[in-house]
């Protein structure tokens, strides 16, 4: 049996990149804060972890990742098998929860339900993985399909089942107890003890049960006299009283049984249950994530394996992007969008257009792709080549009004300076709408100095905003950072057609006035239309 199963992992191929990654040497600076600003925590989120404990920018990791989502997308069996392993796991952990509560390790009949509990694991996954193992191409789910296998066909496994039987026999067997009680001179109980544990039922002796058996007789099985009343009667005090009363007097007869086979429930049973147990966090994450793309599958948007570039090419190439958070929200068809960062284009644009145009779904799918091909999970494009980001920076909108207010826009400077802070030429900065809490102006005079500071760090950043003027300042920024090696700023543009949205982003020099003058047209505001108003009136 291999001796090395506590380290075993499902998203990790071998123990140094799982010590590296807890380590926190391969886990970039994307917070539950920033995933949350993206949206993704709203469609996708974890109950016995955080999601940003599983980023990474180990590229052989994602690879690692990439199989066994492939598999679990292509076999949806594999889920199924993992969720109904995990009320089995829960039921585990509550048991030894109980366990240290009460303090008795050795109790006979928890270590019976612990064996139970952990043969359903073992059965549950050699039967779901015994339906596909001939399938599974990950080296993740061969390699536990492989140790469920060694596991159920173990000499160590066919002696627990045949104890376990054995066991649960004599348990099943019980049927009564045989209590005696000491009274004193007062006939009050002085001591209590079990006489025998029986294989039948006491009789209640009630006259009408002894007509129905047409048996007058007492015998040693008959009652005379209830002790303790049970049914509504009963408190739940006094129920769990006399629970624990019996169960300590089981454990105390099959004391010298329980010792004949402890060794086995304390080497054999915990070590692989905590084997299983570790895991659960890794299995919620892995069905999960899947659920989630394959929602996206079904709805008929294209999922891709990102070719993972080199980190120094800082690129984030995607053609057929789309935001999958709002592709599952909404029923109209998905825009998708060619975006490309990189040495050669560009690594900052800055996005205009018109309000409720695409800018901020756009800014939020670029973050969850990055987000999720660092998860190791498929991206939401027809095709992609990412460069791993050592971390994901956000600055969006609060939800405050925008007006001209020098609190909230000392607030807004302020974190946009933590960002500075934090940020290398290997991270990937999204802000949108940034500085909506103050004069054009003003705003346009920090954006320019926020993008040149950018520039001259070198990362890659989106800045989607509504100050349309901010584009003409471009070519000034980009000549201002060029001694300092900035790299490159351009410009994008969510696109009107016909006075629409056409919610396309393409790369261009904004012209304010064309949106507006597309605007007042479809409403009849133009001066033309105007003055055809007034003539007509």
């Amino acid at each position: 049996m291999n001796q090395d199963l506590s380290a075993f992992s499902l998203i990790f191929p071998d123990g140094e990149s799982q010590r590296r990654h807890y380590s926190g040497d391969d886990m970039p600076n994307i917070n539950m804060f920033t995933l949350e600003e993206l949206g993704l925590l709203e469609l996708f989120s974890l109950k016995n972890s955080d999601l940003d404990e599983y980023f990474t920018t180990d590229t052989d990791v994602i690879k690692y990742r990439n199989e066994v989502f492939g598999d679990m997308l292509e076999c949806p069996e594999i889920s199924r098998t993992l969720n109904r392993l995990i009320p089995i796991l829960t039921d585990i952990l509550e048991l030894r929860r109980l366990d240290n509560e009460i303090g008795d390790t050795s109790s006979y009949l928890e270590s019976i339900t612990e064996i139970e509990l952990y043969i359903s694991c073992i059965e549950t996954l050699a039967e779901g993985f015994g339906a596909v193992r001939s399938r599974l191409t990950s080296r993740s789910l061969i390699a536990l399909a492989n140790r469920i296998n060694e596991l159920a066909t173990s000499d160590y496994y066919k002696e627990l089942n045949a104890k376990l039987a054995e066991l649960t026999n004599r348990v099943r067997e019980i049927k009564s107890v045989t209590i005696g009680v000491n009274l004193d001179s007062q006939l009050r109980p002085s001591s209590a003890g079990v006489l025998s544990i029986n294989s039948e039922p006491f009789r209640s002796g009630d006259v009408i049960e002894k007509i129905l058996r047409l048996n007058f007789k007492d015998d040693e099985y008959t009652c005379i006299a209830e002790l303790v009343p049970f049914g509504k009667k009963q408190s739940e005090n006094q129920k769990t009283a006399l629970a624990l009363a019996f169960n300590s007097a089981i454990n105390d007869v099959y004391k010298q049984s329980l010792r004949s086979w402890k060794k086995i429930v304390q080497t054999y049973v915990l070590e692989n249950t905590d084997f299983l147990l570790n895991l659960m966090p890794e299995i919620e994450f892995l069905v999960k994530a899947t659920e989630f793309m394959r929602r996206l599958r079904e709805r008929g948007c294209p999922l891709c394996v990102a070719d993972i570039a080199d980190t120094d090419e800082r690129c984030f190439v995607a053609n057929d992007l789309y935001n999958p958070c709002v592709a599952l929200k909404v029923d109209d068809e998905i825009v998708a969008n060619d975006v490309v960062f990189n040495t050669e284009n560009a690594l900052i644009y800055v996005l205009t257009g018109p309000n409720r145009g695409g800018k901020s779904v756009i800014t939020c799918a670029i973050g969850i792709a990055q987000a999720l091909t660092q998860l190791g999970m498929f991206v939401p494009a027809a095709s992609a080549r990412i460069s791993v980001a050592d971390g994901i920076y956000t600055h969006f909108p609060t939800g405050a009004d925008d007006t001209i207010d020098k609190g909230r826009l000392g607030e807004e400077c302020a974190r946009l300076g933590e960002i500075f802070d934090c940020v290398t030429k290997h991270s990937l900065v999204l802000l949108d709408e940034s500085l909506s809490s103050t004069g054009s102006f003003e705003a346009s005079y920090i954006a320019a100095e926020i993008l040149a500071g950018l520039s001259c760090v070198g990362c890659r950043c989106l800045f989607s905003t509504h100050l349309h003027e901010l584009a003409s300042e471009i070519d000034e920024i980009n000549a201002r950072t060029a001694p300092e090696g900035g790299s490159t700023i351009d410009t994008l543009v969510a696109g009107i057609e016909e006075g629409k949205r056409s919610f396309k982003i393409v790369r261009a020099r904004p012209d304010g006035k064309s949106y507006a003058r597309d605007i007042a047209d479809k409403y009849g505001l133009s001066y033309e239309s105007i003055m055809n108003k007034i003539k007509n009136n």
